[in-house]
C-alpha cells in the first residue's frame, strides 16, 4: 500500500490540552524501527495523565498520546529482521530502550534509564501511522482481531507482569484489589489461566457478578464489609491470608491494609498509582512475618509475548467499545467521570 505524506492525529499542543484533531507528517522509520499503520488504539488513564503533565517525568510537547496501538507493518528500517511488511504489530508503552545497559541486559528493559515511552516521551498511537523500535514492538498473530487485542498491549501485560512478580504459584491464592475494574478483570482472567485462585476485592453487586463470572472464588465488598482484613483472611485456605496481593486501587487506603491480610512470606505487589499516595506498613510485622512489598511496572519483551499468547489462545477477553479517532476528546471526558480502572482500558479509538 502507498504510504501518504500526511496523516490525521490527535495532538496535545500544550500541557493540559485541548486535543487538536489535525493533519501532521507521517513519520519515517529509522534503521531499527518499524512504521505501523494503526488500526486500533486503546485509551488508558495514563494518556490523560500525560496530556495534563500529572507525573514527575518530563513529557514531550506537542504530544501525540497513546500507547496501546495495534496495526499492520507498512515500512521498516534496513536493520529490522523481526518483522516483515504486512505483519500485525503492537506498539506498547515501552517504545524502545538502549538494550546495552545493566537493566536491559537482565531483561529489565522497562527500567532502562534511556527508555522511550509511547505517548509520553515520543509520539504514540493516537495517529494513523506510528514508529516504534522493532525490538520492543510486539508481534501479533495475524488471526487475532486487532480491536480486541489493543487493551492487552498495556493493561493485560501490566497485570500479567504483576502476577509474575508476585511469585504466586498454581493452587495458591492472590487477592486482587480493584478486581472488577479494567485492569482487575484482566488480572483475574490471567490468574485463573495460570492456575492461581482469586479473592476479588471491590465494591458493589455489579462488580461482584462480574468477578464471579470471571472465576473468582470469593468476593469481598469493601463498601459492605465491617472488617475487610478479617473477611479476606477468612476467604483464604486455613484463614492464613492470601499468598499475594495485587494492588490496582485508585485510592490510598487499600495500600495501607494489604500487609494485614497477606500471608506470612507473602508478597504485596503495587501496580495502581493513586495521586499523592504513600505506602505504610508496620516494621515489626513486615520483618518477623517476612512480607515482601514490591512495585511492578510494565512487562519486558518476553512478558508481552506471553501475555499476548494467553489472549491468542482464547483465555483472556476484554470488553471494549470502538469510536472514531476524532472522538477521542469525548473518551477523555468519560474518563473524568468514571474511576480510572473502570472505563478506560475498554475504549479503543479506531483509525
Amino acid at each position: 500500500m502507498a504510504i501518504p505524506e500526511m496523516q490525521w492525529a490527535q495532538v496535545a499542543e500544550k500541557i493540559g490540552g485541548p486535543l487538536v484533531y489535525k493533519q501532521i507528517p507521517v513519520p519515517k522509520p529509522g534503521p531499527d524501527e518499524i512504521l505501523v499503520n494503526i488500526h486500533f488504539t486503546g485509551v488508558c488513564h495514563t494518556d490523560l495523565h500525560a496530556m495534563n503533565g500529572h507525573w514527575p517525568l518530563p513529557v514531550k510537547m506537542p504530544l501525540v498520546g497513546g500507547h496501546e496501538g495495534a496495526g499492520v507493518v507498512v515500512a521498516k528500517g534496513d536493520l529490522v529482521t523481526e518483522f516483515d511488511i504486512g505483519d500485525y504489530a503492537g506498539i506498547k508503552w515501552l517504545n524502545g530502550s538502549c538494550l546495552a545497559c545493566e537493566f536491559c541486559k537482565q531483561a529489565d528493559e522497562p527500567l532502562c534509564p534511556h527508555a522511550t515511552l509511547s505517548g509520553y516521551t515520543v509520539d504514540g498511537t493516537f495517529q494513523q501511522y506510528t514508529v516504534g523500535k522493532a525490538a520492543h514492538a510486539s508481534k501479533i498473530p495475524n488471526n487475532v482481531p486487532l480491536d480486541a487485542i489493543a487493551p492487552v498491549l498495556c493493561a493485560g501485560i501490566t497485570v500479567y507482569k504483576g502476577l509474575r512478580e508476585s511469585g504466586a504459584r498454581p493452587g495458591q491464592t492472590v487477592a486482587i484489589v480493584g478486581a472488577g475494574g479494567g485492569l482487575g478483570s484482566l488480572a483475574l482472567q490471567y490468574a485463573k489461566a495460570m492456575g492461581i485462585r482469586v479473592i476479588a476485592i471491590d465494591g458493589g453487586d455489579e462488580k461482584k457478578a462480574l468477578c464471579q463470572d470471571l472465576g473468582a472464588e470469593a468476593y469481598v465488598d469493601f463498601t459492605k464489609s465491617q472488617d475487610l482484613v478479617a473477611d479476606v483472611k477468612a476467604a483464604t485456605p486455613g484463614g492464613l491470608g492470601a499468598h499475594a496481593v495485587l494492588l490496582l486501587a485508585v485510592s490510598e487506603k487499600p495500600f495501607q491494609q494489604a500487609t494485614e491480610y497477606v500471608r506470612s512470606r507473602g508478597s504485596v505487589v503495587v501496580i495502581g498509582l493513586p495521586a499523592g499516595a504513600f505506602l505504610k506498613a508496620p516494621v515489626f510485622d513486615t520483618t518477623v512475618r517476612m512480607i515482601n512489598i514490591k512495585g511492578s511496572y510494565v512487562g519486558n519483551r518476553q512478558d508481552g509475548e506471553e501475555a499476548i499468547d494467553f489472549f491468542a489462545r482464547g483465555l483472556i477477553k476484554a470488553p471494549f467499545k470502538t469510536v472514531p479517532l476524532k472522538e477521542l476528546p469525548r473518551v477523555f471526558e468519560l474518563m473524568g467521570l468514571f474511576p480510572p480502572n473502570d472505563f478506560v482500558e475498554y475504549a479503543n479509538a479506531r483509525n
